[in-house]
């Protein structure tokens, strides 16, 4: 079986937004207009094909990003291949929306005509730049009350900094909104309301858009001709680029990720879809369009590139996996060179495992299709692997590779768990297992004092979320404790300890002499371990020991138990007898060195500082400013936006918990807040106490 489309007609894409600005009912229209679903699935009625895990429809927010593929017919008749991935837009899934970046070739960034840029609108924008992903942007909701097309393009450069080509304006707004002017053509393309949507006369621009169009349209030649030199003379003599030079220009700055096209519609009435998808096929980038993806040789760790074409070594990075309750587990997998047969053996270079393809499958957003085989640009979902985790290469085994690895947060609330009767003991070990192998960001781990699970992750929803999937699809029954803060400690003052070990007792002793200076890392948060040992005072073998003694004993700080960080440690000294020496009598002596030393470092308690950013109604501000302090807040500072006053602060997250209810009732339910963890930060003496009372 040969490539069906060529890889220049593949499109990989996902679409990215705040919480509610229309992507999930975005998705579902592109499904619909390019012939994959036939019934629009509302969000309203908990119906979208995309969100296809009960609790999404229930909750109508996007959790999981499922892949799927359809076909779309160009303004030049050709056929194109759309990989889509969708993301999550709530803060508490970021990690989702990273995993699906690093995979996606392109974006389409989707904004609330009313809201503009919105707060997970600037988090997803960051993290999008971060891979240098080239966006679209698409203003959603133009048929929403105070809608405001020209206020958002104004907030793209003055919020996220970057610049906005415009492509069409909007006819009408609110109410009044009955289609768009390309700026391109120069015409107007006005929707028949009562067909779904699908048919749109073309007209004259209205007169008086006249001006304001021929406006724009300047702007987005001169951002155009200044992607190709000859262009820019040209149009400098007064000679027009032709429409086509305009679209292939402004395609090369929309992939070196110089601008971003912005187009606008309402998609839950069906108007700018179609447009919306042309423009994918026009500016957004092929896998041949992209750089090659970088990679480190698996047995020379040189580096190496791996290009999207077929005949190359297959490579391929595992982004998601899945439980199906058909299939079982399923691995998401984009495939950047060579291609994918059933029933080959693949190496796991990350974890040095082979695995063999089983069953492939093309995946629709909640249907599925078996392919025989598969190729460089295409996405698959393989069922049946066994040691792939997130972010895993799979690649030929004579030729190993290792992609990029992706970075994954750690995560900064935590809470105990336990199973409501005995015979769910084993279930909630099982469940809670195979959960933390979908989200890197969430883990599991026991109490070893308290014997009791403690699962954690990046905040209360997500928590919330993983304790309900537990009881739909492992039908395990949880009771969880309150959410608690992840706490770190660490060392103020500079000290050196001299200790030595021994043990006689018959036989064998053991002896180790360690001298250790501990001081704070001024680098960073990591703990750094350094051996500035000179004359084989301590002998080679034994300094791994000391390191792997010190280290063991930064799980459990001595000031509450919490983890430390930001701990410096040099071996600048020790003894070692020739026979009672060994690395187990090192590890011992350096668990005890730290011990010792601990009551003269200063030790101190470090909290998790969230950014918070609340918007609210002008009529709330005071009262949200006096809870926020009340709550050992510091206001950052406040700014209009809209008729909404928008208050950026940095709180503990201690105080935090169950801080939405207190702002709905604070507010009548208008205002909304979103927030991340943004750094750790000594605790006040008086709150540190508690803390160690409650955990010491």
């Amino acid at each position: 079986m040969a490539r069906e489309y060529k890889i220049e007609d593949y499109r990989n894409f996902g679409i990215m937004a705040h919480i509610d600005a229309g992507k999930t009912t975005t998705t579902e229209r592109v499904l619909y207009y390019t012939g994959k679903s036939h019934k629009i699935g509302e969000v309203h009625d908990g119906a979208a094909t995309m969100d296809w895990m009960e609790q999404e429809q229930e909750r109508g927010i996007t959790i999981t990003s499922a892949a799927t593929t359809t076909f779309w017919k160009g303004r030049d008749g050709k056929m194109r291949r759309f990989n889509i991935i969708d993301t999550p837009g709530h803060v508490d899934f970021t990690i989702e929306v990273e995993r699906s970046l690093r995979v996606l070739d392109g974006a389409i960034a989707l904004l609330d005509a009313n809201a503009g840029v919105e707060p997970q609108t600037e988090t997803v924008w960051r993290q999008a730049d971060k891979y240098r992903v080239p966006r679209m942007i698409f203003c959603n909701k133009m048929d929403k009350i105070g809608a405001d097309f020209y206020r958002s393009v104004e907030m793209i450069g003055s919020r996220l900094g970057a610049q906005a080509v415009v492509m069409q304006l909007p006819i009408g707004a609110e109410t009044e909104f009955k289609g768009v002017v390309d700026l391109v053509e120069m015409n107007a393309l006005v929707w028949r309301d009562e067909t779904l949507g699908a048919a749109w006369d073309i007209v004259e621009i209205p007169a008086d858009l006249k001006a304001r169009a021929e406006e724009y349209r300047e702007k987005m030649i001169e951002a155009a001709v200044e992607m190709d030199e000859t262009a820019l003379e040209n149009y400098l003599e007064g000679r027009m680029p032709s429409n086509d030079e305009i679209r292939s220009l402004i395609r090369k700055g929309t992939i070196a990720v110089k601008f971003f096209p912005m187009f606008c519609g309402s998609a839950f009435k069906n108007k700018g879809v179609q447009p919306l998808l042309d423009a994918v096929v026009e500016y957004l980038p092929s896998p041949a369009d992209v750089p090659a993806i970088k990679g480190v040789d698996a047995k020379t760790d040189a580096e190496i590139e791996r290009h999207a074409v077929d005949d190359e070594p297959l490579s391929m990075l595992a982004f998601k996996i899945m439980n199906d309750p058909f299939v079982g587990s399923l691995t998401f997998a984009r495939i950047y060179s060579g291609k994918l047969t059933k029933g080959i053996s693949v190496d796991n270079t990350v974890k040095g495992k082979k695995e063999r393809i089983g069953r492939m499958l093309q995946m629709h957003a909640n249907s599925r299709a078996d392919v025989e085989e598969a190729f460089a640009g295409d996405i698959v979902a393989l069922a049946g692997l066994k040691d792939t985790t997130t972010g895993d290469t799979l690649c030929d085994p004579l030729h190993p590779v290792i992609l990029e690895r992706m970075e994954f947060p750690d995560p900064v609330i935590q809470i105990a768990i336990e199973p409501k009767t005995k015979n769910d003991q084993e279930k909630m070990g099982l469940a809670l297992h195979r959960l933390a192998a979908e989200d890197p960001s969430f883990r599991v781990k026991t109490d070893e004092e308290s014997g009791q699970t403690i699962i954690s992750g990046m905040g209360e929803l997500h928590l919330d979320i993983i304790v309900d999937r537990m009881r739909r699809e492992f039908k395990v029954e949880a009771n969880v404790g309150a959410p608690q803060v992840a706490y770190r400690e660490t060392i103020t003052r500079k000290h050196e300890q001299d200790y030595t070990h021994k043990k006689q007792t018959g036989g064998t002793g053991q002896f180790a002499r360690v001298k250790v200076v501990f001081e704070p890392n001024a680098e960073g948060e990591d703990f750094v371990f350094e051996s500035k040992i000179v004359g084989g005072a301590v002998p080679k073998e034994y300094i791994p020991g000391v390191e792997k003694g010190i280290q063991s004993v930064m799980g459990a700080g001595p000031f509450a138990g919490f983890p430390m960080i930001g701990v410096r440690a040099t071996l600048i000294d020790g003894a070692y007898h020739d026979v009672d020496s060994s690395v187990l009598a090192f590890e011992i002596a350096s668990r005890a060195c730290f011990r010792e030393a601990a009551p003269k470092l200063g030790v101190q308690l470090l909290e998790p500082i969230m950014k918070v950013e609340v918007v609210t109604p002008e009529d709330y501000v005071g009262s949200v400013i006096g809870d926020l302090n009340g709550r050992r807040g510091q206001i950052q500072g406040q700014e209009a936006r809209g008729v909404a006053v928008v208050i950026n602060a940095m709180v503990p997250l201690a105080n935090m918990f169950k801080y939405v209810d207190n702002l709905r009732s604070m507010s009548q339910g208008r205002a909304a807040y979103t927030m991340q963890f943004d750094h750790y930060e000594p605790v006040p003496t008086a709150v540190a106490q508690e803390v160690q009372k409650k955990y010491a």
